[in-house]
């Protein structure tokens, strides 16, 4: 029978790799087999846990969240093919910008590793002593913290210092200003709540679990244009051998990113599978909490969100476009990629 228990340093365990990840004189976390093959970092144990967790839910009667990024393949602006028509025109600032926030916001998710999570188990009637919810505080955000901000004591950069490093490859150091995100990529009413039934910091977990599966399919789709990008042959010209490296950067950002949605995914699973205790005294079945809140996410990722994005965007690259020599040929371009 599979193990269902493991300590937190069993998750944090690496491959044994046959040579370090190294870009740019940056050391980069996972690594090379002999083989030659990248592995991503912390997967050994890791893996095998959610393969484990994942049977063990389906011999229950249940299964992981059955959600996936197509959810969101929706409205954006700009899309890849409008990143092009501006790198065309010489306008990277765009797509500069992109890459630089989408490394500071894989910077900030190192908070997982630093935050104090209470025990799901005090508001769970089954025990979760052999299931993934059960080790979220025992090395499951341990891990997806330092697989996005890496581990600077050591020198080891994660998915930002990846970032980064694609972006540097792709147009050279300090070609744009620098550029931060929006303090908040959640919903406005982040702090309204959906789960009265449940002591706050409890509704505050699962809604946490619930939006950062949304934040990774609204990344996976960027991650994927951003290769589309970089491996388009007539950009980046002159720098058509670091622009394929960087998206090989970015394919292995990628498969880091695949263990975080299954994560994610057998998480909420696991959490629709179990009875919860009310702050009344009674019980009430996770799947009601789950999908109650799932639904206000989805509702603000694929109906609010994107239009409001979308409003905005628009208006700092048309004010772009608008300082190009031959600004109205390059708008209609733009538009025409839309």
């Amino acid at each position: 029978m599979a193990r269902l228990v493991y300590s937190q340093d069993e998750l944090l365990t690496d491959h044994e790799f046959a040579e370090e990840y190294t870009v740019l004189g940056t050391r980069l976390h996972g690594g090379f087999l002999a083989d030659g093959s990248y592995q991503p970092p912390r997967a050994l144990v890791r893996e095998a846990a959610l393969d484990a967790w994942e049977n063990a839910l389906r011999a229950r009667g249940g299964e992981p969240f059955g959600a996936n990024a197509k959810l969101l393949d929706g409205l954006r602006v700009p899309n890849a093919d409008q990143q092009l028509v501006l790198l065309r025109n010489g306008l990277g600032e765009s797509f500069w910008n992109s890459l630089t926030i989408t490394g500071k916001i894989e910077a900030r998710g190192r908070l997982l590793a630093e935050m104090s999570f209470p025990s799901l188990q005090d508001v769970i009637v089954d025990d979760i002593s052999e299931t993934a919810i059960g080790h979220l505080d025992n090395g499951l955000l341990v891990a997806h913290g330092i697989d996005e901000g890496g581990e600077p004591e050591r020198g080891i950069g994660g998915h930002d210092a990846m970032w980064f490093t694609a972006r540097d490859l792709a147009f050279g150091p300090h070609a744009y200003p620098d550029v931060d995100p929006p303090a908040s990529i959640g919903r406005p009413d982040a702090d309204a709540r959906y789960m009265p039934e449940l002591p706050p910091q409890f509704e505050g977990i699962l809604s946490f679990l619930a939006n950062l599966l949304i934040i990774e399919f609204r990344a996976e789709l960027g991650f994927a244009d951003s290769q589309r990008i970089l491996r388009t042959p007539d950009v980046f010209t002159a720098r058509r051998d670091q622009a394929e490296l960087a998206a090989e950067i970015i394919g292995r950002i990628r498969m880091d990113e695949e263990i975080h949605v299954r994560s994610l995914n057998l998480y909420l699973g696991e959490l629709r599978a179990v009875m919860f205790k009310t702050i009344d005294g009674g019980t009430i079945g996770g799947a009601e909490l789950i999908d109650r809140v799932w639904a206000g996410l989805v509702r603000w990722a694929t109906v609010h969100q994107p239009a409001l994005t979308a409003a905005e965007q628009r208006t700092v690259l048309e004010r772009r476009i608008a300082a190009h020599a031959d600004a109205g040929r390059v708008l209609a371009e733009f538009d025409a990629a839309a």
